[in-house]
């Protein structure tokens, strides 16, 4: 064999080695109600996949950060207000990525025929949410602008299926949450919204990863995240599509899953400066309502080695 086809070999085998260690690592990723993958699907960013990947799915985001906390998983979507809580717990996780949507999508629903109108109506009054979830710090923020201490309502913690039930059962007077939750409840229960997160929260939700697994599976991560952003992008131009696809996967109406998708316009965007001031301003909410009961400076919790394409 002569030099130039040995020169030849050895640079086609160096290219081909990245591909092959990508292949020797499953990337476990956690998801909330299939959302992410859903997406991934209806795109066909699972197509052609180096590496393989193992889903988790979680009702909500509290259980995914403490599934990332104990290193059960690599990577996982969450909101802004569950990763403080986690960062404040101590994990040892970072934001990779970042989406921004309209925070229409998050909101206080009340059932119809409910006398609470405003959210000045919720003085007094029981609100169920997840503990660390960005239902729980909607109703910090709708709380503190109405001028309603957290002492004159009783917040009731508990996981989405449960709060849905304690709506109907009248064993709590509204419910902080999130959609497909929110849409679900005003569509199929004809429950309504007296809040929602409209220049109170930044609609920004993350991707976030472990340390162990940034350094571990950085190739693979890198890969996903990059999946990630085209489907998101993919999916602003299809919501029917997604919509479709997301059914199939999670058994919710293909009706309300639109609904989400289009008043959602979830899209990736840069981990810059001014999505750091957000999360901190976020945090900042936490520490005066006594949540958390030390400041946090969440710098330290992006990890921005993993820049965003340009569409």
């Amino acid at each position: 064999m002569n030099r130039f086809l040995l020169k030849f070999c050895g640079v086609l085998l160096g290219a081909c080695a990245p591909f092959a260690a990508m292949a020797d690592a499953t990337l476990k990723v956690g998801d909330q109600q299939l959302q992410t993958h859903g997406i991934l699907e209806a795109s066909g960013q699972l197509n052609s996949l180096p590496y393989k990947i193992e889903w988790f799915n979680f009702p909500a985001a509290q259980p995914l950060g403490e599934a990332l906390n104990a290193g059960a998983i690599d990577v996982g979507g969450l909101g802004d207000a569950p990763l403080i809580f986690a960062y404040a717990a101590g994990a040892r996780v970072r934001a990779v990525a970042a989406t921004r949507s309209i925070p229409r999508d998050l909101a206080i629903i009340v059932p119809d025929g409910s006398p609470i109108k405003t959210a000045a109506d919720l003085k007094g009054k029981r609100i169920a949410t997840t503990r660390g979830s960005i239902g729980h710090y909607l109703a910090i923020a709708t709380l503190e602008r109405a001028g309603i201490k957290l002492s004159e309502v009783s917040l009731r913690f508990m996981q989405p299926a449960d709060a849905k039930a304690a709506l109907a059962s009248g064993n709590v007077d509204a419910w902080s949450t999130w959609d497909p939750y929110v849409a679900l409840a005003e569509q199929k229960d004809h429950d309504r919204s007296i809040a929602n997160g409209i220049d109170l929260s930044s609609g920004l939700s993350f991707q976030a990863a472990t340390e162990t697994s940034i350094k571990d599976k950085h190739a693979q991560i890198a890969d996903f995240l990059k999946r990630v952003a085209a489907g998101q992008r993919w999916a602003l131009a299809h919501p029917d599509e997604v919509a479709a696809m997301q059914s199939k996967v999670t058994g919710l109406p293909p009706d309300v899953l639109k609904t989400v998708y289009q008043r959602a316009q979830l899209h990736p965007v840069a981990i810059d400066d001014r999505v750091v001031a957000e999360q901190q301003r976020t945090a900042d909410l936490y520490h005066r309502a006594d949540v958390i009961k030390t400041r946090l400076d969440v710098t330290p919790s992006f990890d921005r080695q993993f820049p965003l394409d340009a569409p």
